[in-house]
């Protein structure tokens, strides 16, 4: 039974990687990507590390594959909301989708990154409509 679950658990983690992947390579701007990267780090590695925990069975290992998952549930969230402030605080720009900045006036955004013309093409091919 514990390799039916290993096996359960280990599929969901790569999925969850292979979907966070697709994330960092298809999401529009900075914010959105370090999101999907971020989720990739907590649930695709702490499923990977409970389904190796799992095929192993041993106590020990369960303890290690627990320790890690607790370490990636306390560090990532706050590496990643970390990083995404700095990128706010550095100007990296939103996308032009976002209909409201929250931040606007709370933080300071210093040194805005210029977003291209309104005719370039964006990393999908697309350009912006007027």
């Amino acid at each position: 039974m514990s390799q039916w679950i290993g096996a359960v658990l280990l599929l969901g983690g790569s999925i969850v990687c292979l979907f966070a992947a697709i994330g960092v390579l298809r999401l529009p701007d900075f914010f959105m990507r370090m999101h999907a990267a971020t989720k990739a780090g907590v649930a695709g590695a702490g499923l990977v590390l409970l389904g190796v925990a799992a095929f192993d069975g041993s106590t020990a290992t369960w303890i290690k594959a627990m320790l890690a998952v607790f370490f990636l549930l306390v560090t990532t969230p706050v590496a990643g909301h970390l990083i995404g402030r700095a990128g706010y605080v550095s100007g990296v720009p939103l996308w032009r989708g976002t209909s409201e900045d929250a931040l606007d006036g709370v933080l300071p955004r210093t040194n805005i990154i210029d977003e291209t013309p309104d005719d370039a093409p964006d990393h999908l091919g697309t350009t912006r409509a007027p």
